[in-house]
């Protein structure tokens, strides 16, 4: 079977990485490998790639030529396996740019979340309204097509947090994001009332960090912790002004849960949190 045309998902991705580095941990380049399994180089090359199914015995083969002895590890990989997950985002692969839709795609499988937010509310509690007047906000503006898409897209997302096993979501917000005002007062306050709604909720918990607690790690950059079933398979998004990325090398991914765990340590107690969106409300 031919290397599939459809371009691979994060997570084929990410397995295929995986794989490398398994190889190269066990010091074989590609031609070794490649005998060891009785494949062919390019077999071994387009696996690695995320641009070849592969399937979870094929996983575990690997695992043993490669002498990974991490069954929870191993078993973990074999999670990512099988054919590109058909998701709904996949409607939008011709509309925006695949970033979105590998965040959608992480959304989806992660086991829990934590997002810390600068400037700006995570985007799985945004309500429409707000959502659209920061849309509305970027510089050049999109075209009204594209922010229709790119607004649905974003509501769209938020089914993760409904339904009968929603993901466990914690949050971390900045008091400046609370203040900003998108969209004007009346927006703004059915967003705090919105956030404090779904603060209510037994798997959602929202943390501010109020003006006055001084600065704080990774201040210019919001920040996504996808939690996979090991640690080993987390992924970090670091979102910026200037550019968003995934993040899954292991020095990476030990910093910025020290960064995340250290925002949350900041933050006032959920109650206490509670106790200042409210206020912020009742002063639009």
């Amino acid at each position: 079977m031919p290397p599939s045309k459809i371009p691979p998902t994060i997570r084929q991705r990410r397995l295929g990485a995986e794989l490398r580095r398994l190889r190269e941990q066990a010091q074989l380049n590609v031609t070794e490998a490649a005998r060891l399994h009785g494949t062919t180089q390019s077999r071994i090359s387009n696996i690695e790639g995320g641009g070849y199914p592969v399937s979870a015995d094929r996983v575990r083969t690997l695992a043993r030529l490669y002498e990974c002895t991490d069954q929870a590890y191993v078993n973990a990989l074999t999670g990512l396996t099988g054919g590109r997950t058909r998701g709904w985002w996949e409607e939008y692969r011709e509309i925006l740019p695949a970033p979105f839709l590998d965040l959608a795609e992480l959304e989806h499988h992660t086991l829990a979340l934590r997002v810390a937010c600068g400037l700006h509310l995570p985007g799985l509690l945004q309500t429409m309204d707000h959502a659209r007047a920061v849309i509305q906000d970027v510089v050049p503006p999109f075209d009204p097509p594209e922010a229709e898409h790119l607004l649905s897209f974003r509501i769209k997302r938020q089914a993760v947090i409904y339904g009968d096993r929603p993901i466990p979501l914690s949050t971390v917000i900045h008091e400046a994001a609370l203040r900003v005002g998108f969209g004007g007062p009346k927006v703004s306050r059915a967003q705090l009332e919105h956030l404090l709604d779904m603060g209510e909720r037994e798997h959602i918990t929202v943390r501010v960090i109020p003006f006055g607690t001084g600065s704080y790690p990774s201040a210019g950059s919001g920040m996504d912790h996808f939690e996979a079933e090991v640690p080993e398979l987390d992924t970090v998004q670091l979102d910026t002004e200037a550019s968003s990325g995934f993040l899954d090398a292991q020095p990476q991914l030990a910093r910025y849960r020290a960064v995340m765990d250290r925002l949350m340590e900041m933050a006032l107690s959920p109650a206490k949190s509670r106790d200042l969106v409210r206020s912020l409300a009742r002063s639009m």
